[in-house]
């Protein structure tokens, strides 16, 4: 999507200057350095030196570091954000590469044990960068993704309280920040920095008193595939689906048309082949699908309960969908073609604690992180859509934190 500002727009001097930094920025950033110490002859590239082999492939499987391979974990770290990057060998085994402080400071929600921001999409790719909240800081951070490698571009503000969940279609972002009401707030993307449009915020009207904290405050924020509509989902708080309009400019509609669910606690989305709405609701502990008309307003077309505990998080693999069961250490799968239709695959069991998740660009990897432990599970999607376990690797500092974003 395309978008134009009125010429009399206040931002244009901060748009040249976002322009003006892009080429010069790797000089500020702190984790680069100019040179590296030489191994085995040959001097490293710049960025962090790499952390040890997490996981050891067996004969064969060598990490690549080339585009395309990596997987990036959040830690969300009280004291200081960061995102630890993994190389990606062929067997699907998970190797670190280096760890890259965000710059600002991680949270977490009264009553979060292994899920701390209680959100989904924390860590999102978005064509060559990488954008992570930092909910202690009201801010996000923007890297630039080379390989392995991040260069640490910006420190924005997210333009409310405790962020949790971004989004982004074609030259558009938005950020979904929990506390204090809950607020979305919209930027431009101009090479690669974000711009935030102060006019492009709008307040959900969520209770802010409501307790337990993370289980009443909105889950995710989503534009649909084709980027007319914004989805946030408001978990307890109300048990609503809103979708906000979006108009040619890219700002939202002045309020979001709610759907209220009685009793399904709504958290994470993802979308069908088709363009139904496929949403976790860990309140009935189900995967359920919806029509989504261009008014806002959703159709049920079906439900299944997962059998699990606290079913809060989906993620989409061509026409297979994985939730994760945080009470219950397992992923359900099931089977939609585009119809909305469920099928169920069935479970896999992973570590404790099973929350946010990944899958390869290729759709051949699935990584799901395990909040307990502070762990990352592999598995192999096969052809049917089962899952094998490919091992798992403990991420540094990341015990109940929450952000995977893999190439």
């Amino acid at each position: 999507m395309q978008v134009s500002i009125p010429s009399r727009t206040t931002l244009t001097p901060r748009v040249r200057r976002a322009r003006r930094r892009t080429e010069g920025s790797k000089e500020n950033h702190e984790n680069t350095t100019s040179s590296r110490p030489r191994v085995g002859g040959r001097r490293r590239r710049d960025g962090p030196l790499r952390g040890p082999a997490l996981a050891a492939p067996p004969a064969g499987g060598v990490p690549d570091s080339s585009a395309g391979s990596a997987v990036f974990v959040q830690t969300d770290g009280l004291a200081g954000n960061a995102v630890v990057a993994y190389d990606r060998s062929a067997d699907g085994s998970l190797h670190q590469a280096g760890t890259y402080p965000t710059g600002g400071r991680g949270g977490a929600l009264d009553g979060a044990v292994v899920d701390h921001l209680a959100s989904q999409g924390s860590l999102v790719l978005d064509r060559g960068l990488l954008y992570a909240v930092n909910a202690g800081s009201n801010t996000v951070t923007v890297f630039a993704v080379h390989g392995d490698q991040l260069v640490r571009r910006e420190v924005i503000g997210s333009g409310g309280s405790f962020p949790v969940s971004v989004t982004a279609h074609g030259g558009l972002v938005y950020v979904l920040n929990a506390r204090a009401g809950g607020t979305v707030q919209g930027y431009i993307r101009v090479a690669d920095f974000l711009v935030r449009i102060p006019v492009w915020n709008r307040p959900l009207g969520l209770d802010p008193t409501l307790t337990p904290e993370f289980t009443h405050t909105p889950g995710q924020v989503a534009f649909t595939p084709n980027g007319s509509q914004v989805v946030v989902t408001t978990k307890g708080n109300g048990s609503a689906i809103d979708v906000f309009g979006v108009d040619r400019l890219g700002g939202l509609s002045a309020h979001p048309v709610t759907n209220v669910e009685p009793g399904a606690v709504p958290f994470a989305v993802s979308f069908d082949a088709g363009g139904h709405l496929v949403v976790a609701e860990a309140g009935t502990n189900a995967v359920a699908t919806f029509a989504l008309a261009s008014s806002g307003v959703v159709t049920p077309v079906a439900t299944a309960a997962t059998g699990q505990a606290a079913t809060c998080w989906i993620v989409r693999d061509g026409s297979a969908f994985y939730a994760s069961n945080a009470g219950s250490g397992t992923l359900s799968g099931y089977a939609d073609p585009g119809t909305g239709a469920l099928t169920a695959l069935g479970n896999t069991a992973t570590g404790a604690g099973t929350v946010d998740a990944s899958v390869t660009a290729d759709g051949t990897f699935l990584y799901v992180q395990t909040g307990k432990d502070g762990a990352v599970d592999g598995f192999r999607v096969n052809a049917g859509g089962g899952l094998t376990s490919v091992g798992s690797v403990v991420v540094p500092g990341a015990a109940g934190g929450e952000g995977i974003a893999a190439e």
